[in-house]
């Protein structure tokens, strides 16, 4: 890529301190590799990962005793975007594993014996989602739904917010995972979100970002004090998409173009192997690919639904200029990768599970075209079924949840894979980090719904 020939050195002033000298060495890590061809190894991820699923973790690893849930549906979704299928009895071990974590109040914890937290939930949910099903020890209908909702509802706040755990902090990342959860389940209510889009909404910065929680004046209201940071920005950006089905009007409580310019802000330099950094000032890393590329589909409607009825002309320089995909995929073909598997932060790191799934989450949406379809959403409204109980049909918003959920769709027509198809992923949801199968098809048991393909040709929508 001509962009990667030769590239500039960020700009100093003669003045060193650590930051810069970090960023200066990390530019001298990243630039040989600039010229590296961006080939995916599929088969070393594969190898990499099936060793860590059926061998174990090293002890490296120890230290995520509290994150045994994450490890697990990290190592399935990779597997699944690298093209990998489980076998029956392998996806039969990885429901047992995930199940040991559930507890009996009705969230999952982080590891055997230890206390529900809403973000371990979530990655159990997630990782059923990948290799559960329906029926007996499919994993599915053993979570005690009706639990799980007392749970969610004995951790809100006054103020809109959720606590992680019992007496445990407010953070932007257990609000979306509750949210998460509650919508792939079907229990999401105006009684448990109520509150929830302002105080999401109070969470941005001057930069445009958002900051993992509400930060108080001195006289008592809220400022936009916190740093914005970028998975915190991707949670707070995806909760308000799930909130939308509840509160409709829930994008007029931001400001839009002022997260667009800090997201876009985020991409780093060709010196940098165009990857994205997650805060201002800070050095790129392979993960923020996904908590920052990831926006991409949700920042690109958001601008459409701006655009609507000034022409087309602005909004195609917009569709394209979001974010450089071809630069997002040269950082994780050319610098992210390790030859022998598994995906790291930047030169000089290990690979680990996490940022290998993030990367890969990254290069998918970088990849591939996700939208919000009008044919899917046409067809699923048609198809619409009274629900196994009629009860539930009264629940306001629960339908559109439903539709808002399934109606993002692959745009086969628009794909673009830097060195080739063979370094083709599958894609992935915009809200959940899961295949958009993965996600129809969990919705669909528990909404009682048949289906649809997860994909439009060019001439659906």
């Amino acid at each position: 890529m001509d962009l990667f020939v030769s590239p500039l050195p960020t700009p100093t002033d003669n003045y060193p301190t650590q930051s810069s000298l970090d960023q200066t060495s990390t530019e001298q890590l990243i630039l040989p590799l600039l010229s590296r061809p961006p080939t995916l190894h599929r088969k070393e991820h594969m190898m990499w990962l099936l060793r860590l699923l059926f061998r174990g973790f090293p002890e490296p690893y120890a230290s995520q005793d509290a994150s045994q849930p994450w490890l697990v549906y990290w190592v399935l979704q990779a597997l699944i975007q690298l093209g990998g299928v489980m076998d029956p009895e392998s996806a039969k071990r990885g429901v047992q594993t995930v199940m040991r974590f559930y507890s009996t109040s009705g969230g999952f914890s982080g590891g055997p014996y230890q206390n529900p937290h809403l973000l371990p939930t979530y990655a159990a949910v997630c990782a059923l989602a990948v290799v559960g099903s329906p029926g007996e020890a499919g994993g599915w209908d053993q979570i005690d739904r009706v639990k799980l909702y007392d749970f969610f509802l004995s951790l809100k706040q006054p103020d809109g917010s959720f606590v992680v755990c019992e007496d445990g902090e407010v953070d932007m990342r257990g609000c979306y995972c509750l949210l998460c959860v509650a919508t792939l389940l079907d229990i999401l209510t105006p009684e448990l979100v109520e509150g929830l889009a302002e105080y999401i909404a109070n969470c941005q910065t001057y930069e445009g970002g958002f900051a993992s929680a509400c930060y108080y004046l001195p006289s008592g209201t809220r400022g936009r004090l916190g740093e914005a940071h970028g998975g915190y920005t991707y949670c707070a950006l995806a909760s308000l998409f799930l909130l939308r089905p509840l509160v409709p009007h829930v994008f007029q409580l931001i400001d839009v173009p002022r997260l667009v310019r800090w997201a876009t802000s985020m991409q780093g330099l060709p010196i940098e192997g165009a990857g994205f950094k997650g805060r201002t000032n800070k050095l790129v890393d392979g993960c923020y690919g996904w908590w920052v590329g990831g926006m991409e589909p949700m920042l690109r409607e958001l601008v459409r639904e701006q655009l609507q009825g000034t022409g087309g002309e602005e909004w195609e320089e917009w569709d394209d200029a979001i974010f450089h995909k071809e630069g997002i995929q040269h950082y994780t073909l050319s610098i992210a990768q390790v030859p022998q598997g598994g995906l790291r932060d930047k030169p000089g790191k290990p690979p680990d599970a996490y940022h290998t799934a993030c990367n890969l989450a990254g290069l998918a949406t970088s990849q591939h075209r996700v939208v919000r379809s009008p044919e899917v959403r046409n067809t699923m409204k048609e198809r619409w079924a009274v629900a196994r109980n009629p009860q539930l049909e009264d629940r306001e918003g629960r339908r559109e949840a439903y539709l808002m959920s399934c109606e993002w769709a692959e745009d086969e027509g628009a794909d673009t894979y830097l060195g080739g198809e063979e370094n083709r992923v599958n894609a992935v949801h915009p809200l959940y980090n899961l295949t958009i199968t993965s996600v129809r098809q969990m919705m669909g048991h528990f909404y009682g719904q048949e289906p649809v393909k997860s994909s439009v040709g060019p001439d659906d929508e």
